[in-house]
């Protein structure tokens, strides 16, 4: 269970991470299960930034993810958890976009064991994880904005023109920004945000491009499963949350798998009154994954839901408005403890 702690935080600068990683003639990156978007072009960016300046450099990912980020991995062949594990012996590991070890499930008891050895770099506010060096910089909207600093401190100028072109630095970060602000669209995209990406695009990336292949390039299944769960959704807390439901029989009708349900949870979001939405999937027996996401507030200084305070009853987090959980239990019974937490948290609000 991931929890909000007073020792997660910043314990170490860009400037002295930078130097252990240059300083390392072999190391990996490595995020959490099931990576995103962001995760995946933090990992790449920090990669080709070492690469650059002559590190070897392994990328190691862990779990199924959305198809369509296999573009982003044109240059590179990553090794797979839980497939195997590393087998070569790393003088540094960096571990980017995470800092809990129910996130790094298949990663994590080779990555105990080598606690001394590994550098954490994240922008949420919760985690369990004890590494000894790290940055926690929540102000950013994504993982590859925190990574920015420790890439200048190597000393890679990313932002040099023609650069920004597929298999670069810039890619990778513009990636990761892009997909974890909802394509600039969530309140966390600030002006900083808009900074770095117009630094970015000034390096050469593409962004229709990236946009096509990040965002439409969907299979059907994913519009099937879509359509199921529209038909699985009921509201809660008069018409102000919306509440989906996929399970085995789901995917199987629609052919799909939990790598086509990125973006499913947002569709109730286009409905006026609704303030959240909550999407529950199941693929494996006793075991329930929730996501949640909600709207920013209408007005500054307003109330909007907190759906990493709600992920957070079970076992789970990530943003005030995208955050998610695992859940041991029966579909019925997980519904109804979440259809509970989604009123009484409305209701709190007023």
């Amino acid at each position: 269970m991931t929890q909000v702690t007073a020792t997660y935080s910043t314990t170490s600068t860009p400037r002295h991470i930078a130097d252990r990683l240059v300083n390392a003639k072999r190391v990996l990156i490595t995020s959490h299960d099931k990576p995103d978007g962001d995760a995946i072009g933090s990992v790449l960016a920090l990669a080709r930034a070492l690469r650059q300046r002559g590190r070897v450099v392994d990328v190691w990912l862990s779990g199924a993810f959305d198809p369509v980020l296999q573009c982003l991995l044109a240059h590179e062949q990553p090794g797979r958890a839980p497939e195997k594990l590393p087998t070569a012996e790393y003088d540094a590991v960096a571990v980017l976009d995470t800092g809990s070890w129910g996130q790094l499930e298949h990663m994590g008891p080779w990555l105990r064991e080598r606690r001394e050895k590994v550098i954490g770099v994240d922008h949420h506010r919760s985690g369990d994880t004890d590494f000894a060096d790290r940055i926690v910089d929540t102000r950013c909207a994504s993982c590859t904005q925190a990574l920015v600093p420790i890439i200048e401190a190597l000393g890679v100028k990313f932002d040099m023109p023609g650069t920004g072109g597929s298999g670069s630095i810039a890619e990778a970060l513009f990636a990761g920004l892009a997909t974890d602000t909802g394509w600039f669209r969530f309140s966390s995209a600030d002006a900083a945000v808009f900074t770095l990406a117009s630094r970015l695009l000034g390096a050469g990336v593409e962004k229709d491009r990236l946009y096509r292949q990040l965002e439409e390039n969907s299979r059907p299944q994913r519009l099937g499963l879509l359509g199921r769960a529209l038909s699985n959704m009921c509201w809660l807390a008069n018409n102000r949350a919306a509440m989906m439901q996929l399970m085995p029989d789901d995917f199987a009708t629609a052919s799909g798998s939990p790598e086509d349900l990125a973006g499913v949870v947002n569709a109730p979001m286009q409905v006026g009154s609704t303030e959240c939405s909550v999407l529950l999937s199941q693929t494996e027996a006793g075991i329930v994954k929730l996501s949640f996401r909600s709207k920013p507030a209408l007005f500054a200084g307003g109330k909007f839901v907190d759906v990493n305070r709600m992920a957070g009853e079970f076992g789970g987090g990530g943003h005030v408005h995208a955050a998610g959980a695992r859940v041991k239990g029966e579909m019925s019974v997980v519904t109804e403890q979440v259809a509970k937490v989604i009123e009484r948290t409305i209701a709190e609000l007023g």
